[in-house]
């Protein structure tokens, strides 16, 4: 009798993970009992470290020379014209231009933020959205991130680096007094747009 009990605890023992993993709910795919649980649905979180360094630069130089000379003379009238006094003209035109233009562009950040899983695509890829909001002094700082991940990129604590992010929108923007202050008045502005 404790033969037949043992057997039918280690059949309920072996089979128990299986049963849990054919559910899914609480295990992730791929995972066993002992490993931790990775983002897989819609709804878990994803941490992303957002560990960006981008650099542009552009140079333009444009030379163009351009240059006319015209020069006419005539001397005495021949035959029955001789009374025509001796003509001439002399005209030049010089026309230069040397144009120099440098665009560099630098930025930076580094955060750690928090998304939803808001899509499972059927190849099992992750579609993420997030944003946090920080106020500091009356400014509002907002971080907000968007892309696709691959299960198999998530680590086992549920985190990613911002560059494994597909598709990856990153945009940190502020809204304060400070923010108002730094940036041009409106007639400013519509002059420049004008001019």
């Amino acid at each position: 009798m404790n033969f037949k009990r043992f057997i039918i605890l280690l059949a309920v023992f072996l089979l128990l993970p299986f049963s849990l993993k054919l559910q899914g709910q609480d295990i992730g795919k791929g995972q066993s009992l002992f490993s931790d649980i990775k983002a897989h649905r819609v709804g878990d979180v994803i941490t992303v470290f957002i560990v960006e360094q981008n650099r542009a630069s552009q140079q333009v130089e444009t030379k163009t020379e351009k240059s006319t000379k015209i020069n006419t003379s005539g001397g005495p009238g021949v035959g029955s014209l001789s009374f025509i006094p001796m003509f001439g003209a002399k005209a030049d035109n010089s026309n230069k231009f040397n144009g120099k233009g440098e665009n560099l562009r630098s930025g930076s950040i580094r955060a750690k933020i928090g998304v939803t899983v808001v899509e499972v695509r059927d190849n099992g890829d992750l579609v993420i959205e997030g944003s946090r909001i920080i106020g500091i002094n009356g400014e509002d700082e907002t971080i907000y991130v968007s892309g696709v991940v691959r299960s198999k990129d998530v680590t086992p604590d549920n985190t990613i680096e911002s560059y494994l992010i597909a598709d990856a929108e990153i945009s940190y923007t502020g809204k304060g007094n400070a923010t108002t202050a730094s940036r041009p008045g409106f007639f400013t502005r519509l002059i420049n747009w004008v001019f």
